[in-house]
């Protein structure tokens, strides 16, 4: 089921890969895909979003914070009437998340988890007073999950990752701006995760992306693509 945009937020997802297709290695530690510059470009685009998106996966693995890093862009914001910075949101199938996780204990803002239906129950006892807990179905349901953002006043929303989760979009022919950004070098190794897994992906050959814009931004580059079915928002404020 697609949904259309007047419906939901504009979708923007965002990664980082080896030249290979990887988003980490198998070291068990943090692999770098990026550099200062462009983490300064991500938190841009972070600052012009009103959601941020992970899987429950990236949210266990990464532990990440989802926060605008700088001062001027988090004062920007308030200055225009939102939080210092986008609400956080997770999708869960399982509901095993630790709620001193950073994604929950940082940043003074809304946290919404969409739970699939069989541990929505579970996930809201695990998660009180820590993030508003919705029933998403089963299997979760994307569009409607994305008319529920749509519905707390979410028009532009970020996606940023895992695999399991940027799969999980495109398959669905719900969004509408990629932004990657390619590493030079190769990780080589195929137990490693990727940016995406198999699936029937909408844009083959007979139907490819744009691609809107090809950037060095010092050892990487960066390459934006609109998709098909998708036009650029009138006002873009990253």
């Amino acid at each position: 089921m697609e949904v259309p945009v007047a419906e939901r937020p504009y979708v923007l997802l965002s990664v980082a890969t080896s030249i290979d297709g990887f988003i980490d290695d198998t070291s068990g530690g943090p692999l770098t895909l990026s550099n200062e510059a462009d983490f300064d470009r991500v938190d841009d685009v972070r600052a012009g979003c009103d959601a941020i998106l992970v899987g429950a996966g990236t949210v266990r693995a990464d532990d990440p914070r989802l926060l605008v890093r700088s001062p001027a862009r988090r004062a920007e914001r308030v200055r225009r009437g939102l939080g210092e910075t986008p609400l956080k949101v997770t999708l869960t199938r399982h509901g095993d998340l630790d709620p001193d996780a950073r994604f929950f204990s940082w940043g003074d803002v809304e946290k919404i988890v969409y739970a699939a239906s069989p541990c929505a129950e579970r996930t809201r006892k695990g998660l009180s007073g820590v993030a508003t807990v919705v029933d998403a179905g089963d299997p979760v349901d994307l569009p409607g999950v994305l008319a529920d953002l749509s519905a707390r006043g979410v028009r532009r929303l970020m996606v940023e990752g895992g695999g399991a989760v940027h799969t999980l979009f495109l398959t669905s022919g719900l969004v509408d701006e990629i932004h990657l950004v390619v590493a030079p070098f190769f990780v080589g190794d195929s137990a490693a995760p990727r940016f995406v897994g198999d699936g029937a992906f909408p844009y083959g050959p007979g139907n490819p992306m744009r691609l809107a814009e090809a950037r060095p931004i010092g050892d990487v580059v960066l390459l934006r693509f609109l998709l098909p079915a998708s036009t650029e928002p009138e006002e873009s404020h990253g």
